[in-house]
């Protein structure tokens, strides 16, 4: 089985931004964004989209 269309998982620096219900990991700034971010991609073999300034999401195609 493979995990496809889906989010994956939710970076953000403004927590009353981020929904529950899926992991969510909290950033200090963006840069810290970006750099978790990055790695994520690598580990969930997905890819980053950022929505706004304060919000990014891994998803998976």
């Amino acid at each position: 089985m493979s995990i496809e269309k889906m989010i994956l998982a939710v970076l953000t620096t403004n927590p009353k931004k981020a929904v529950s219900g899926i992991a969510v990991f909290y950033c200090d700034n963006n840069e810290e964004m970006y750099r978790m971010g990055a790695n994520l991609e690598a580990i969930l073999d997905g890819i980053a989209h950022k929505l706004t300034d304060e919000i990014m999401i891994i998803v998976k195609h």
